[in-house]
């Protein structure tokens, strides 16, 4: 038996006024997005922005159905909307951001399987890391490097050849 440890980078800031002006520009828009997420279920709505190699920043926001798994996450529907918007354009960074009807979000909400499944596919797709920047209404902000930090052995196109 061997033990590989997995370990990657994480930057956490206080403020989004701390990040990078591209990326506070980044969570900026992905928190306006949460705005109009739709998401009479859960009352929890998340709000991404996605940029683009040509500076473009594509956003998206969860858009739930009382059929649960029909509903979509913010990240997919940004991802999504980027790749139908603008074909063939890489991703550099995602943003995501999370606030709740019912309390306070005070701590960073990271994407879930299904998103961080998605992005990864981008990522390999381009050959270069995707930045994630994550937040919640309130507390630290998180950006890691690469999905492929949050998602070290991820499922892809070489388990079908």
């Amino acid at each position: 038996m061997k033990l590989r440890r997995v370990v990657f980078d994480l930057m956490v800031y206080e403020s989004v006024d701390e990040l990078e002006q591209e990326d506070q520009v980044l969570m900026r828009e992905a928190v306006k997005a949460r705005q109009n997420a739709y998401s009479p279920y859960s009352k929890f709505n998340v709000g991404a922005a996605v940029l683009l190699d040509n500076d473009e920043i594509v956003i998206g926001n969860n858009q739930e159905n009382a059929s649960y798994p029909s509903g979509l996450c913010a990240e997919r529907v940004a991802i999504f909307y980027a790749s139908a918007k603008f074909p063939g354009v890489g991703v550099k960074a995602i943003a995501i951001s999370a606030t709740s009807k019912n309390f306070v979000v005070n701590k960073p909400a990271a994407p879930c399987g299904n998103c961080r499944q998605s992005i990864s596919e981008y990522e390999i797709r381009q050959m270069r890391p995707i930045s994630i920047i994550m937040s919640g209404e309130t507390g630290e902000i998180l950006k890691c490097n690469s999905v492929a930090d949050i998602l070290p052995l991820a499922f892809n196109s070489t388990f079908l050849e």
